[in-house]
């Protein structure tokens, strides 16, 4: 949808989410929609493509293609609070989800500090068309299937095999897209529940979204804009509490640093009520909102 022109339906379908108070349901328009039985289908026959030699073959190529776009495409970006990054070789990264390219800012994060980044999708995005399904698919991808098994008894082993080596895994708890949505909304648990059950430190990001005076080229109704990745204290799991008292603790947290954050770049309470100014560079040009 980044490049599309259906960006006002997006934003609608944002307004009206809002409205109901539903702030991890999707937006975006024409994403693949799997029933139970599909996604297991899906994530199953992922799993069998990591042990081909196609995957072997295309995952460092797809890699090292992203660590490149990372770099030129993130050119006017900035990362700001390295130094509160952990000394640990692997983390859990957790972030706000704005648009179909905010990986690579992390990405660009993840490159600083040699660490392979690993980031957690839903199984819609394995199916995704074209070019970005089959990156996805070769992609050091983690797929999630809401299915209580997997997420109790196989996910953890994937997870568990990934923090073997040094590396960060990417999720983002608040779980649907939102194109260009400057608020942080609420987290799922997910991150917070894995995390602690393995004692790794979640790295707390925020996305400041800043728009500058020049109005995109094919989209004559949104202003561009450039992005400051603030990389905030990291939080660490309690040794003397249970995993879902530390789960329950780190998101709590991790909220707080976002909104606290939120309100400092942008110079305003949060609060959960819809404007156009959530959304950023949106400006039509007739002036109708």
């Amino acid at each position: 949808m980044i490049f599309g022109f259906q960006r006002q339906q997006v934003i609608d379908n944002i307004k009206k989410n809002v409205a109901k108070k539903q702030f991890n349901a999707k937006a975006e328009l024409h994403d693949p929609i799997l029933n139970s039985k599909d996604t297991n289908e899906v994530v199953n026959k992922y799993w069998q493509h990591t042990q081909t030699f196609s995957y072997r073959l295309f995952n460092p190529i797809v890699r090292a293609i992203f660590a490149v776009a990372a770099q030129i495409l993130t050119g006017r970006c900035y990362i700001e609070g390295l130094n509160n990054l952990p000394k640990s070789s692997t983390a859990f990264v957790t972030g706000n989800h704005y648009n179909q390219f905010d990986v690579l800012l992390m990405k660009k994060l993840a490159l600083k500090k040699h660490r392979r980044l690993f980031i957690v999708v839903e199984a819609s995005n394995l199916v995704m068309p074209n070019l970005i399904g089959w990156a996805v698919r070769n992609f050091d991808s983690l797929p999630i299937d809401c299915n209580l098994h997997y997420l109790s008894r196989i996910f953890p082993k994937k997870v568990e095999k990934v923090l073997q080596k040094p590396g960060w895994i990417l999720i983002y708890p608040e779980e649907e897209l939102w194109f260009n949505y400057r608020k942080p909304r609420p987290l799922k648990k997910g991150a917070y529940y894995y995390a602690a059950k393995f004692n790794q430190p979640i790295i707390s990001t925020f996305t400041e979204i800043q728009v500058t005076p020049k109005r995109e080229l094919f989209q004559r109704d949104f202003y561009k804009t450039k992005k400051i990745l603030h990389v905030l204290p990291t939080i660490y799991p309690d040794p003397d509490l249970k995993t879902r008292e530390n789960m329950q603790k780190m998101a709590a947290i991790d909220f707080q640093q976002k909104k606290a954050c939120y309100e400092h770049c942008y110079g305003q309470k949060l609060t959960t009520d819809f404007s156009y100014e959530d959304i950023a560079g949106f400006a039509p040009r007739d002036g109708s909102l």
